[in-house]
């Protein structure tokens, strides 16, 4: 019995030699990992008042001050593992065999880091931009450290790995589009009053940019009609509704105006007599 009370007082005396050894240190690294994270958000707070600057996608900025204020939590953390007495160039050793090991196992994540950096940075297109890029297209509707997610017409989204992008051509059409629109009109219509038509129809879509300027002329002398060029400008947003538009408006105003549309045409003649 006794015995157990020795064990116990021996116990108690260990922890209270702990405390009083380790405690101050304990509380002293605590106060620094609280400090750094205060002085984090305030230093993110600033960083990101300096990007608004630079006039950077909300996306981006975001990313940058997490990067920031992870940094400055990692220089308080040195500083709080020198004060509880680490060595700090075995554990860094450590922590650089076991990163090369996880750099090795996570090269596609790492390739994605890579590569959403290249783009922030670099810029080759926006959020709110349509791009090509490969065998995909679409508005730019986010941008991340690893993918960027592009939307299609028919409303779905398509997320690209950020290392599929960089180093392949990629075509920006920017924030606006062209309709490549066309009509066939018979031989004997007027031309000057067919395009002059077109034009009244593209001012009054509004839908239609004006500047750049719509482009209206004929485009080609076919076999059963002459085609006119309707190419007008639109925002990415309105492209599929534009179009439809101004298809309808052409052929309603087309038909009031006694304008033809002809269909294909092709004369066959038969040669030879013909059979008794």
């Amino acid at each position: 019995m006794n015995d157990q009370f020795q064990s116990i007082d021996q116990i108690k005396a260990t922890a209270i030699d702990m405390l009083l050894k380790f405690g101050p240190k304990v509380l002293v690294a605590t106060a620094i990992m609280v400090a750094g994270h205060f002085v984090g958000r305030w230093l993110g707070r600033m960083f990101e008042q300096l990007l608004v600057r630079f006039k950077l996608e909300a996306p981006v900025r975001s990313l940058l001050v997490r990067i920031a204020y992870l940094i400055v939590l990692v220089l308080f953390a040195i500083m709080a593992l020198q004060n509880l007495g680490v060595e700090l160039l075995p554990l860094i050793a450590g922590l650089g065999v076991a990163g090369a090991g996880i750099a090795l196992a996570m090269q596609g994540l790492l390739g994605n880091i890579v590569a959403g950096l290249t783009i922030i940075f670099a810029k080759p297109f926006h959020v709110g931009d349509y791009i090509s890029i490969g065998n995909e297209e679409g508005e730019v509707l986010d941008v991340t450290l690893f993918s960027t997610t592009l939307g299609h017409t028919d409303r779905s989204k398509v997320v690209i790995p950020n290392r599929k992008i960089v180093g392949e051509i990629l075509h920006n059409y920017g924030k606006v589009r062209q309709l490549p629109l066309s009509v066939g009109v018979a031989y004997g219509t007027d031309i000057d009053m067919a395009l002059a038509t077109i034009d009244e129809i593209l001012r009054a879509n509004p839908r239609v940019l004006q500047e750049p300027a719509p482009v209206v002329g004929v485009q080609r002398l076919a076999d059963s009609s002459v085609t006119l060029c309707v190419s007008p400008w639109v925002a990415v947003p309105d492209y599929v509704a534009a179009s439809g538009e101004v298809n309808k408006a052409i052929l309603e105003v087309f038909r009031a105006k006694g304008v033809a549309i002809p269909f294909p045409q092709h004369e066959v003649r038969m040669l030879g007599n013909p059979a008794p």
